[in-house]
């Protein structure tokens, strides 16, 4: 029997979806009530009644998933909608789902990396533009609230598969016979990536080790988030082991990818960000890039010497989305993972990275260790550090004092700006906590050192 309340808790309505405890903060009946709402706001949105509204539907491999899209589903249907329900596919594919047939909006059940207690709900509007807290989300939350009462009905849905449309789209991002043999070691963590990238990569002539390829809500083997130290081990070794020339992870709904170099070591967000540049200036040359203020310098000088524009969004895929409209950029990295490209309706994909990485070794010729060489040798990351912080505001105005000499910027949290180093240093959405990313161009003690002294003015 589940512990949820009738009125879903205010903490689950999050900066970029809505996710919580499967049982004690969100069931079946948050999710109804979350299909009635989103139906609801999503019409004014548009600009059309509820019953004139077609929404696409997806939903991961959790277990709780298959439950919470039904009652979702039917909550849409209560209000009128048109329900395209594609089932278990990973979060991208609902992008392509909403873009390619110009739905007014989706919904994906998924709670993307977290740990298999989770549920939750991505929601986005038509050209797959993702509601966010400060658009969208918060409006779902106050219909919530305020009491959904009777419902008109009438909706209807139709069960869709997209598996094969959709693997041939991401293939059209390349060239395939550019391709050259590699071995290749990929671990989907038991998420979607197995079942969306797998036939993909096979027709590729790839030399392929797998791991943890078939979906599994229980997560048997690690939890579905390589940005963690502890997740990424096995694949590490598995590299090193097999000799492959790389490694590719993917997290739970597979919409972020990571790499692992020939020697084991794994390839920095923003050091992966400036490859799928100059991939994407190679085909488009002198667009706009985009990327994040915790990301090395080596994107924008790399965007520079190919030949593009670079520019700054603030971090989050909501964010990301909208400024890729704004600046018409072609592409879009954040350090995190998240890479966004506008021919894929300026959503971030999983897929689409590890294709372009693939090419772009073949043609290059060089393997990853020595692309990463290019940047390790040149630009030294910190990586992000979380530092608890009471009174974060007041942190950051010490902060900002005691640099007062550097170009400071505010476009998300404060960047602090010198020739040879900068950094970046944002509060967190949910917790008590400042975010430290920080970068030498000087050397990696100098930047240890700089980033110890920043580490003892937010920590004193």
């Amino acid at each position: 029997m589940s512990e949820q309340s009738p009125l879903a808790p205010p903490g689950i309505f999050k900066a970029y979806d809505i996710r919580g405890l499967y049982g004690s903060e969100m069931d079946e009946g948050t999710a109804h009530a979350i299909g009635r709402a989103f139906a609801r706001v999503l019409a004014r949105l548009r600009g059309k009644e509820p019953g004139e509204l077609r929404i696409g539907l997806g939903r991961d491999m959790r277990l709780t998933a298959p439950a919470m899209a039904a009652e979702l589903r039917d909550g849409l249907i209560f209000e009128g909608a048109t329900v395209l329900d594609a089932g278990m596919v990973a979060t991208e594919m609902l992008y392509h789902l909403v873009g390619s047939r110009e739905l007014d909006g989706g919904a994906m059940v998924t709670a993307s990396h977290n740990p298999k207690a989770y549920t939750g709900v991505k929601l986005v509007r038509e050209g797959a533009l993702p509601l966010s807290g400060d658009a969208g989300i918060g409006e779902v939350q106050a219909e919530i609230e305020a009491g959904l009462g009777r419902a008109p009905g009438g909706g209807s849905f139709e069960e869709v598969d997209i598996w094969d449309e959709y693997r041939a789209y991401a293939l059209s991002f390349i060239d395939p016979d550019r391709v050259r043999p590699m071995k290749v070691v990929v671990d989907g963590g038991n998420g979607m990536a197995g079942p969306m990238v797998g036939p993909t990569l096979e027709k590729l002539g790839l030399d392929l080790e797998e791991m943890y390829f078939e979906p599994n809500g229980e997560f048997p083997d690690h939890e579905p988030n390589p940005l963690l130290e502890e997740n990424r081990r096995m694949i590490i070794e598995r590299v090193k082991s097999s000799g492959a020339d790389l490694g590719i992870a993917w997290d739970g709904d597979a919409d972020r990818c990571f790499f692992i170099d020939a020697e084991g070591s794994f390839c920095d967000g923003d050091f992966i960000c400036a490859l799928l540049a100059r991939s994407v200036l190679r085909k488009k040359p002198g667009a706009t890039i985009l990327y994040d203020p915790r990301s090395s310098r080596a994107v924008p000088d790399l965007v520079a010497a190919e030949g593009g524009r670079s520019d700054l969004s603030r971090v989050g895929h909501a964010f990301f989305k909208a400024r890729m409209r704004e600046e018409s950029a072609a592409f879009g990295g954040e350090v995190s993972g998240h890479y966004y490209f506008s021919d894929f309706w300026n959503a971030d994909s999983g897929t689409i990275p590890a294709l372009l990485v693939l090419e772009l070794l073949s043609v290059d010729g060089r393997d990853m260790t020595e692309l990463m060489r290019e940047f390790r040798c040149r630009y030294f990351i910190s990586g992000e550090i979380n530092s608890e912080v009471a009174d974060q505001e007041a942190k950051m105005r010490e902060i900002e004092e005691r640099y007062s000499d550097a170009e400071i910027t505010h476009l998300d949290g404060i960047s602090i700006d010198y020739d040879e180093w900068h950094f970046n240093v944002r509060p967190s959405n949910t917790e008590p906590l400042l975010r430290l990313n920080l970068e030498s161009l000087a050397s990696r003690e100098d930047m240890e050192r700089r980033r110890d002294e920043v580490l003892r003015l937010i920590r004193a």
